[in-house]
């Protein structure tokens, strides 16, 4: 019983010895192939910029409108940074560039428009003069939305 017992205790050891072996690390120095595929699975990627909500033209608009109602219900004061976009929510804050000089604006969407085709979005007077296109009246510009207003 003795000698089971010894045979049982030395089996159970040489397997766990056998299981603390390590195998010796394979150098990718050896493998090429695995050290470019390592090198290029560890190579951090660029962070991917985030798709625009929209790029299109932009126009602006002043003082016929001063005073006047908007969509959202307050008066529209061209000195504000405020916009009118036919789609997003009242409310909404956007990033407007203008993608001639890369002047940045934000903007609080209250007024809906462009009524003219091929425009998505129409600035303040203020809006317009912070990007710097007063003068041209339209201008090729990106949306990224900031901070989406619930329609709830």
């Amino acid at each position: 019983m003795r000698r089971n017992l010894a045979h049982g205790l030395l089996l159970v050891l040489l397997t766990v010895a056998s299981a603390g072996a390590a195998q010796a690390p394979i150098r990718s120095s050896e493998y090429p192939a695995l050290n470019a595929r390592q090198q290029a699975a560890e190579a951090p990627k660029p962070p991917a910029s985030p798709k625009p909500y929209q790029v299109g033209k932009a126009s602006w608009y002043g003082e016929d409108f001063d005073g006047k109602t908007t969509a959202s219900g307050e008066p529209f004061n061209m000195y504000d940074m405020t916009a009118a976009h036919r789609e997003l929510p009242l409310g909404t804050l956007v990033k407007v560039t203008n993608l001639h000089n890369g002047k940045v604006v934000v903007v609080r969407v209250n007024d809906r428009g462009p009524m003219i085709p091929g425009r998505i979005i129409d600035l303040s007077y203020s809006a317009a003069s912070a990007l710097n296109f007063r003068s041209k009246g339209v201008q090729r510009v990106r949306i990224d939305l900031i901070k989406a207003q619930s329609n709830g």
